[in-house]
C-alpha cells in the first residue's frame, strides 16, 4: 500500500472525532442530569450510599469540562460573545503594557521572527522537491478547508439530533472561534501583504516578501498568517479542551491540525513562519478568547 493511500485512509478516519466526542458529550449530559438532584444520604441504605459515592468519583467529569465552569453560549448569545472576543483581542496590547502574558507572547513573536529569518533558506527546498507530492494530493487546499468547516457543522447536527446540549455548545464555540479567526486573519493579511511562495519564481529570492503581494486590499491571496493553520488549531483546541476525558483526542486533533498546517508549507502556499503564527494564534483565540481557559 503506497503512502498516498495510507494517508487518505488516515485522513478519513480522523472524521471519527465528531462521533466519539458526541458520545462523550452524551455521557457528560447524563452525568450532569443525574447529579442535579441527588437523593439525600438519609434516604439511602448503607450499601446504596457507598455505591452512589463510588460511582460519583469514577464518573465525575474533569474540572475543565464542568458545566458549572462553562461560558454561556447560544445562537442568541453568539453576537455578544463575538463582540467581547473582539474587544479582548484588539485590547491585548493593553494587557502587555500592564506586564501580563509577556513570556508566551515573547515565545510566539520570537519563534515567528526566527522562522521569518529562515524562510528564504527553507522555502526553496519545499518548492523544488517532489518528496511531498502524495502528501499534498491527499491533504490539499480544498479538502482541508472543507474538513475544517464540515466537522463542526456535522457535529452540531449530530448533537441536535441526540438532544445533546453540551455538544451543541461545543459546536457553537467552534463557530465563534472561526469567526474570530477570520477577522484577525483578514486584518493581518491586509496589513502585512506578504507574497505567497507560489508568486515567486522557483529560483527567485524569498527574502523580500512582505508588503509586496498582488492580492486584494483586504488581504485575500496573501500569505501571512496561514488561515488554514489558524482555523485547524482553533477547532482542535475547542474539542480537546471541551472533552478532556478522552485522553486520545488531543493527539488526534492536534496531529491532524499539524498535518493541515504543514500541508500549507509543503504545497508552497505558505512559508513556515506563516503556518507557525497561524497555529499559535488559532490556539490562543480558541482557548483564551472563546473558552476563557486560563
Amino acid at each position: 500500500m503506497n503512502f498516498s493511500i495510507r494517508l487518505k485512509r488516515y485522513w478519513i478516519s480522523t472524521a471519527a472525532i465528531a462521533c466519539f466526542a458526541a458520545h462523550g458529550a452524551s455521557a457528560q449530559e447524563r452525568i450532569e442530569s443525574s447529579s442535579a438532584a441527588p437523593p439525600t444520604v438519609a434516604a439511602l441504605g448503607p450499601s446504596e450510599d457507598v455505591e452512589r459515592t463510588s460511582t460519583s468519583k469514577l464518573d465525575s467529569p474533569l474540572p475543565s469540562s464542568s458545566a458549572a465552569d462553562e461560558r454561556e453560549v447560544s445562537w442568541r448569545k453568539l453576537p455578544v460573545n463575538f463582540l467581547h472576543d473582539q474587544k479582548d483581542m484588539w485590547l491585548f496590547p493593553v494587557q502587555l503594557a500592564k506586564g501580563h502574558h509577556l513570556l508566551p507572547t515573547a515565545l510566539i513573536v520570537g519563534g515567528t521572527a526566527a522562522l521569518i529569518a529562515a524562510d528564504p533558506q527553507v522555502m526553496p527546498h519545499f518548492r523544488q522537491t517532489d518528496t511531498f507530492h502524495d502528501f499534498n494530493r491527499a491533504i490539499g487546499t480544498t479538502s482541508t478547508g472543507a474538513f475544517v468547516a464540515v466537522v463542526p457543522a456535522a457535529f452540531y447536527v449530530t448533537s441536535l439530533i441526540r438532544k445533546d446540549t453540551y455538544g451543541q455548545h461545543t459546536a457553537l464555540f467552534v463557530g465563534e472561534a472561526l469567526a474570530d479567526d477570520a477577522v484577525l486573519m483578514t486584518a493581518l493579511k491586509a496589513i502585512t501583504r506578504r507574497q505567497r511562495p507560489t508568486e515567486i519564481a522557483l529560483t527567485g529570492s524569498y527574502s523580500d516578501t512582505f508588503f509586496n503581494s498582488n492580492g486584494s486590499m483586504f488581504g485575500k491571496g496573501t500569505s501571512f498568517p496561514s488561515g488554514h493553520a489558524m482555523m485547524a488549531f482553533s477547532v482542535a483546541t475547542i474539542f480537546s479542551r471541551r472533552y478532556p476525558q478522552h485522553r486520545w483526542l488531543p493527539y488526534v486533533a492536534y496531529g491532524l491540525a499539524s498535518a493541515i498546517a504543514f500541508s500549507r508549507v509543503s504545497g508552497g502556499s505558505h512559508f513556515p513562519s506563516d503556518a507557525f503564527i497561524g497555529a499559535a494564534l488559532g490556539y490562543v483565540v480558541a482557548r483564551f478568547d472563546v473558552l476563557h481557559n486560563h
